[in-house]
């Protein structure tokens, strides 16, 4: 597997990161310990979590940090993780949580990274993302929050998770002026459906917009790394199950059924599946990415960890020429 290195960082990422809302959900335990050790034995090295998953999900709460922090105490091979984990998103365990309710103070931000190092027990975090924006905020008050952790020896590099391309310039000259490094990687979606996709019903989400694009066109030391890469299983029900089954997705339009048929020719053409031809899409940008993606299990693991072995080319992708 081709490894990226973010520029200007001595952070070396396999080019799929593992996504792990799901753990403590689909896997834990024993089980969870097997897709791990997997994932490092396909030569996986990052592990992205967030403080706030699956808070979604009661009684517990940092549920993804605590099997991570299990795993690590377990196994021993913290030296061989890129570990990331985001703080600051709103709180989730309220009956009605309110994602307008920013939680990105200075005192939120070291109350969660405080609490995602005792989870995930580990004394540093190799990538830590502010989980979401708050514009109210301004970028400068945010950056030395982050330069305070990294100053402590609590965080080596850091990030941003849904922010517009205007915050990531704005943070990108204030750190100019003062000698940082900045953001080292960004997170916001991106698949192969977003094009011809429905609106998010979160507004505190972002995706790449043409903004966004040309950002990280010009900006190759923040690395782009896509969530929601293999587009909620839209593809995968329209190729088993037909048009019926996808009427009710987000990403169910006409430039998105012409995406699906050439979805089934690139199956054909270089004999994949379904996910690897949906996760093969980053590896043609025009930027680098490092797309997140949460496996149910060690198969589904193991077919994604092979699309870096298949030739895709961006032509293959021009569903709309």
């Amino acid at each position: 597997m081709k490894h990226i290195t973010i520029d200007r960082t001595d952070l070396t990422l396999s080019p799929i990161g593992l996504g792990t809302a799901g753990a403590g959900l689909n896997w834990d335990g024993a089980e969870a310990d097997r897709l791990f050790d997997a994932y490092l034995d396909m030569g996986g090295n990052l592990i992205d979590t967030a403080h706030v998953y699956s808070d979604w999900v009661g009684p517990e709460t940092a549920r993804s940090e605590r099997v991570i922090g299990d795993w690590l105490g377990r196994s021993g091979k913290r030296s061989r993780v890129v570990l990331a984990t985001k703080g600051g998103h709103p709180d989730l365990t309220a009956p009605s949580p309110d994602l307008h309710k920013s939680r990105m103070t200075g005192a939120d931000m070291a109350a969660d990274l405080d609490a995602s190092l005792r989870q995930l027990r580990t004394d540093c975090i190799d990538l830590y993302f502010y989980h979401r924006d708050d514009p109210a905020q301004p970028v400068e008050s945010l950056i030395e929050v982050m330069e305070g952790f990294v100053k402590a020896g609590k965080i080596r590099c850091y990030g941003c998770s849904n922010w517009s391309a205007e915050r990531m310039e704005a943070a990108d000259r204030y750190c100019l002026e003062q000698g940082y490094r900045g953001f080292a990687a960004n997170q916001a979606l991106l698949n192969l459906g977003l094009k011809h996709m429905s609106p998010l019903q979160d507004d505190t989400m972002r995706a790449f917009d043409p903004a966004m694009t040309a950002y990280h066109r010009d900006h190759p030391g923040n690395l782009a790394m896509p969530y929601m890469g293999i587009c909620g299983g839209f593809f995968h029900r329209w190729l088993e199950k037909g048009e019926e089954a996808v009427r009710s997705s987000p990403y169910y339009s006409e430039g998105n059924l012409r995406a699906a048929r050439q979805v089934r020719a690139l199956t054909e053409k270089y004999g994949a599946t379904v996910s690897q031809v949906v996760l093969g899409f980053f590896g043609v940008q025009a930027f680098a990415c490092v797309p997140l993606f949460g496996p149910r299990n060690i198969g589904q693991l193991r077919e994604a960890m092979e699309t870096a072995a298949i030739p895709f080319r961006p032509e293959d992708y021009q569903f709309d020429t």
